[in-house]
């Protein structure tokens, strides 16, 4: 059996994060965050589902940006909300 290519990494771009400081939305809002996801369609940078404001899964859901990679240290992997999988 072959595994296909997710079809939505042709979203991904070479990007730069627009706030390699953290959370975009959490800065703007003064909360805290657990980890951080960087989109890899636009650059924003959102904290993952396990902090309090999930703004990267909302970020993927109303921009319609499914692929994230994880923007920890030392951690390269990427994630789609899409099909729910590592990518």
């Amino acid at each position: 059996m072959t595994t296909l290519p997710d079809p939505h990494l042709a979203m991904v771009r070479d990007v730069t994060p627009r706030t390699p400081q953290g959370c975009e939305d959490c800065l703007r809002l003064g909360s805290s965050w657990v980890h951080l996801r960087l989109c890899l369609t636009c650059g924003h940078v959102g904290c993952c589902d396990s902090s309090p404001m999930r703004h990267a899964s909302a970020h993927a859901a109303s921009e319609d940006h499914p692929v994230v990679r994880s923007f920890e240290p030392g951690e390269d992997w990427r994630w789609c909300y899409v099909d729910e999988a590592v990518v």
